[in-house]
């Protein structure tokens, strides 16, 4: 375990259309990291750089039965972390060692990411078992594990995404309650601010131009399906509408993570 927990977040702030964007303020004193190895882990393949960071949900009644999960040899799965919804941070494989948690997944042209990317599983009971918002403490204690692993890994922010992101047809966390704002005003991943994203006028032609956008940022979108990949995007950075309708508030905001992401 590492030094002492600093100071605890401030309360939520501020309000965005009904959904809390969080004053998150990193811990000074050191971020403490319990270690709970999982044999669910082997070598990265080699000369893969580490250049990506999934988030994921642990879709589980509680933390420690996620965990247990994780660490069960027979699942086959596993996070470098999990982050409890009180603060707690466990490490489970260490940075270096390729980590169970994406599966099948791609990301601007690059599959099945677990060899080059670290995966963080934020304790939440998800979509299958009574989602709820992630507490700020939560938060906080993430915010500080992410700025540590982007300073010691060449993750651009546009590579800070979602499961549901790098796999939108098979995944749907962390979900539309995760605060993407929050993180990014801290510096990890990408938020466009100042762009509305309220505006649900239809958009002739919408769902083609909306493609070619997610694309230029990194997604997997199925010609014949790309509203999936809509969905995902909506979750992640419009989270005001999340039912994978091509409107205009969508495509504003697409056409704005699409410069960022286009930009680095």
């Amino acid at each position: 375990m590492t030094a002492r927990r600093g100071p605890l977040p401030r309360p939520p702030a501020a309000r965005n259309r009904g959904r809390s964007v969080l004053a998150l303020v990193p811990n000074e004193g050191g971020l403490a990291i319990t270690e709970l190895p999982s044999p669910n882990q082997d070598e990265r393949p080699p000369g893969l750089p580490i250049d990506t960071l999934i988030l994921h949900y642990t879709d589980m009644e509680t933390g420690a039965a996620a965990i247990a999960r994780l660490r069960d040899p027979e699942a086959r799965v596993s996070s470098h972390y999990v982050v409890e919804e009180d603060g707690q941070v466990f490490r489970l494989v260490p940075e270096e060692r390729r980590a169970f948690h994406a599966g099948l997944s791609s990301w601007r042209g690059n599959e099945m990411l677990n060899g080059r990317s670290i995966g963080i599983e934020v304790v939440n009971p998800g979509h299958s078992c009574g989602y709820r918002p992630f507490p700020a403490l939560q938060m906080a204690a993430l915010a500080d594990l992410c700025l540590g692993i982007l300073s010691r890994h060449p993750i651009p922010a546009r590579n800070v995404v979602a499961h549901s992101d790098v796999a939108p047809d098979r995944k749907r966390d962390p979900g539309e309650l995760f605060d993407w704002r929050g993180l990014a005003s801290l510096g990890v991943g990408l938020w466009p601010e100042g762009v509305e994203g309220g505006d649900l006028s239809v958009v002739p032609g919408g769902m083609a131009r909306a493609a070619e956008l997610m694309r230029r940022i990194g997604y997997p979108v199925d010609p014949a399906r790309p509203d999936v990949a809509l969905v995902a995007f909506q979750r992640h950075w419009r989270q005001e509408e999340w039912g994978g309708r091509p409107d205009a508030g969508t495509l504003a905001r697409l056409e704005a993570v699409a410069a960022l992401a286009g930009a680095g």
